[in-house]
């Protein structure tokens, strides 16, 4: 079979190999910050009094227990710039959340922004001999699915059965165990540019590390951000990092659409910067306490100190207005809302039942962003927050770890894919994925 598909198998080996050692650990790769979950697995009875949380939405079987953050070096729009740097930010946060813990890691499940992902719908058809779909009646539906050309220097990272039909019965979820002669499937198939994800990988091993999965971001975002109703009727999770922004559509639980806009955060700080004549850190201290995307008349009145020590007496004493600041910061998030507009037109999510937009991420505490979106995007938008997991500290329950906390949510309740299934030899796909996977060969 082809090395993606073996490949992504004995990822998913290892993860189970790890889940059965009892410990995992998360690990999300932004641009602005490196954040790593540790997780046991030991089910739900043994905290359910200590913490007070029962069973909710799937996160009832582990609990974190170890969190750290350091600051990102080496990244830029979601991907690896310089390997030494981003090393060094790995091995930082990894071993403060192992020394939380008190215990060590070797598997890590990745997530991370970037790699121009593009979005695919496959459909595919086969008769079922037997009358009862079976495990191997996926497996062959699956694999008859077209693949398109989606580029030779390009990998799949998710493929995932969205509908399932059964003769002319649609809208399944599992098919298994359903009468009929037919059954058709549609699927998502999500891939990436291959160089960033051998970047990854390869800073992973460097790191000492085994990597149990990988997922992108802006799918592990819209898993803790969406609530069970909006993952079903439809509703698209904007996820504002700091580098670039991801977006994910979902509609019947299941992802179908994903894209990534290459701007975020780090580009309104960089504005400031440059527009008030003030360092980086300056700008990115008077975003935080003072930005905001809509000025009213008080904010001609609030004057901020740029106090500096370049030694120039008129330079070092400037104030400005708050007006001013928010005249810098407002067009840059003009902008990026407008490119998520594109994304979300071209996907058609104005034909879905449900059109809400959740807004998560560390650049969506922006003040006035709801507002702001509202007027760009012309839908329902709320600002999201990840779903409360059992060990989380306090200090990580932000939108800005809405991926990370997807992703442990992605650890413990993978949603079943191509890789999943053992693809029967007299079926293999027509179109085979040749092009795939040099850095999967050299690693298993």
């Amino acid at each position: 079979m082809t090395d993606l598909y073996q490949s992504q198998r004995a990822m998913r080996n290892k993860r189970q190999a790890a889940l059965h050692r009892g410990v995992i650990a998360v690990l999300d790769v932004g641009t602005s910050k490196i954040a790593c979950l540790v997780l046991r697995f030991d089910g739900p009875e043994r905290f359910r009094d200590s913490d007070g949380i029962g069973s909710l939405a799937g996160q009832s079987s582990f609990r974190v227990i170890g969190a750290a953050t350091t600051r990102s070096r080496g990244v830029r729009f979601g991907e690896i710039d310089a390997m030494h740097e981003t090393e060094r930010a790995i091995r930082t946060a990894v071993q403060a959340a192992q020394k939380m813990a008190n215990v060590r890691v070797d598997h890590v499940i990745a997530c991370f922004a970037g790699a121009k992902p593009r979005s695919y719908g496959l459909a595919g058809t086969v008769d079922l001999h037997d009358g009862t779909v079976t495990d191997n009646c996926v497996a062959r539906v699956l694999s008859s699915c077209d693949l398109p050309d989606y580029g030779a220097d390009r990998e799949i990272l998710h493929a995932q059965p969205v509908n399932f039909a059964v003769d002319h019965r649609t809208g399944l979820g599992d098919p298994r165990g359903q009468a009929g002669n037919a059954m058709s499937v549609d699927m998502h198939m999500l891939s990436v540019d291959r160089a960033p994800i051998e970047n990854l990988l390869y800073c992973i091993k460097r790191c000492d590390l085994e990597l149990a999965g990988i997922a992108s971001s802006a799918y592990s975002a819209g898993i803790a951000s969406l609530v069970e109703d909006e993952q079903e009727l439809g509703a698209a999770c904007i996820d504002l990092g700091g580098g670039s922004t991801g977006i994910s559509i979902f509609i019947k639980k299941h992802m179908i659409y994903a894209d990534t806009v290459r701007m975020g955060g780090d580009h309104v700080t960089s504005d400031i910067s440059q527009g008030l004549q003030v360092p980086m850190p300056t700008a990115e201290r008077i975003k935080t306490f003072y930005g905001g995307l809509v000025a009213t008349g008080m904010d001609d009145r609030e004057r901020i100190d740029l106090s500096s020590d370049t030694g120039d007496w008129e330079h070092d004493r400037r104030t400005v207005s708050r007006a001013e600041v928010i005249g810098v910061m407002r067009p840059r998030m003009e902008e990026i809302l407008e490119e998520v507009r594109v994304r979300l037109d071209a996907a058609g999510f104005e034909h879905l039942p449900g059109q809400r937009i959740v807004l998560t991420g560390g650049a969506s505490q922006l003040p006035g962003l709801d507002g702001l979106a509202t007027k760009i995007l012309g839908q329902q938008v709320r600002l999201g927050r990840p779903l409360r997991v059992q060990g989380l500290p306090q200090s990580v329950t932000g939108p800005s770890f809405a991926s990370a906390v997807g992703t442990c949510l992605f650890a413990a309740h993978p949603q079943d894919e191509w890789w999943d299934f053992d693809i029967p030899v007299d079926s293999y796909p027509a179109r085979s994925l040749k092009r795939a996977v040099k850095w999967f060969k050299d690693n298993w």
